[in-house]
């Protein structure tokens, strides 16, 4: 689950990490007097969606000349001229895609005399199985940038879990980061706070991008992009109270209602398959026959007819697809019950696009008969291979 920056800062003050004032709108009307509440005279406003690149987003509605989705403004007259151009229109950044996202909130600000930016996030390395750092001193810029250009500016410090952030860690951070006198102190203080707050609430990532000195010496989270683990959620009922629902796609927040792992894609051939490594199989398989996936769906190993009924039922009101392919290996799941709840589900919302069931595995002789005697449109296939071939031939006419 991702949020919004103000969100994540709040969650960070509440550790102790240096951030500066702002205050979270969501009508032109209250711009006025959320600036009144800084200190001012310089103040940011910025755009709050679920996506990075804002700065050098496009308001494209506003024409070639308008400005991106993070503006500074020098008076309380200019911070209102933003909210009103901001609030209610569409930004295009590198990472909502072509369709941009739609401003519904902005988050006004205190301004900060910037010295230097650096770049900090904290996620799960994988490769050392622990929680770690990744530091670079060229803050402000996409990391992806960085990491191709001069991956030697990019410093990675596992944690020890059994130790939390040491103060050799923290040096080295600092060192890092080439930091000295009154910035290294916040450092040092600072570093620690991030890790607490990344593993007390259970986050997949933490990314503050830039982490500025100030030119009085001192450290501030400028930025703050934060991600939670899914499965941990039950834990943080607080964290929880922050899901922007308008922030989401409609079909993956109807699929969590019924715990299904569902993620739209662009494409056209919608998939329903049992297991996360099968998913991607499916999924590959179809891009190499020349199609593209219209989401990622996995109901899991021990879905039922219900469960299996309103995934077919999400898959199907994507106006984006023009077939469906059900891929199932019938372990822990059972075939005739994949098959109940698909016919199920095409008796009650109709099948106006191709279908193609590649069942294998416990009970798929039942799961075939079900299916073959359903009086329905279902296309049968022997293998993936086979299905992928159908499914695809089928869309593409």
């Amino acid at each position: 689950m991702n949020i919004h920056e103000y969100q994540a800062k709040e969650v960070l003050k509440s550790f102790g990490a240096p951030v500066a004032m702002g205050v979270a709108i969501t009508s032109a009307s209250e711009a006025e007097a959320a600036a009144k509440q800084l200190p001012g005279p310089l103040y940011v406003v910025k755009s709050q969606i679920h996506a990075g690149g804002r700065g050098k987003g496009k308001f494209v509605e506003l024409g070639p000349d308008a400005k991106g989705g993070v503006r500074l403004s020098r008076s309380i007259e200019e911070v209102v001229a933003n909210a009103k151009e901001m609030l209610g229109h569409t930004l295009v950044t590198k990472q909502t895609g072509d369709a941009g996202k739609v401003v519904n909130r902005l988050y006004i600000e205190d301004g900060a005399d910037i010295d230097r930016e650096l770049y900090l996030s904290i996620l799960v390395d994988r490769s050392v199985g622990q929680v770690a750092f990744v530091v670079s001193t060229e803050g402000g810029m996409d990391i992806e940038t960085v990491a191709h250009d001069t991956p030697e500016k990019i410093v990675t410090v596992a944690i020890d879990p059994t130790a939390g952030v040491t103060d050799a860690d923290a040096a080295k951070l600092c060192d890092a980061l080439e930091l000295e006198g009154q910035a290294r102190a916040d450092g040092l203080l600072l570093f620690p706070i991030l890790y607490d707050a990344f593993t007390q609430k259970d986050m997949a990532l933490l990314e503050v991008n830039p982490l500025i000195v100030m030119k009085d010496g001192r450290l501030r989270v400028l930025d703050a992009k934060m991600s939670f683990d899914g499965n941990a959620l039950y834990r943080h009922d607080d964290i929880k109270a922050l899901r922007d629902e308008s922030e989401e796609d409609a079909k993956e927040i109807e699929a969590s209602k019924y715990d299904l792992a569902y993620v739209a894609l662009d494409g056209d051939i919608g998939c329903m398959v049992n297991g996360a490594g099968l998913a991607m199989a499916t999924m590959d398989i179809i891009k190499l026959y020349g199609a593209e996936p219209a989401n990622f769906l996995d109901v899991g190993g021990g879905a039922n007819k219900e469960k299996v009924t309103n995934a077919f039922k999400i898959i199907t009101a994507d106006p984006n697809v023009k077939g469906i392919l059900v891929n199932i290996f019938g372990g822990i799941m059972k075939c005739d019950v994949i098959a109940e709840g698909v016919v199920a589900a095409v008796k009650e919302v109709g099948l106006t696009v191709p279908l193609v069931v590649r069942l294998e595995g416990t009970n798929v002789e039942l799961g075939k008969k079900i299916l073959n005697e359903s009086g329905l449109a279902i296309t049968a296939a022997d293998d993936l291979d086979d299905a992928a071939k159908k499914i695809v031939a089928a869309v593409k006419g």
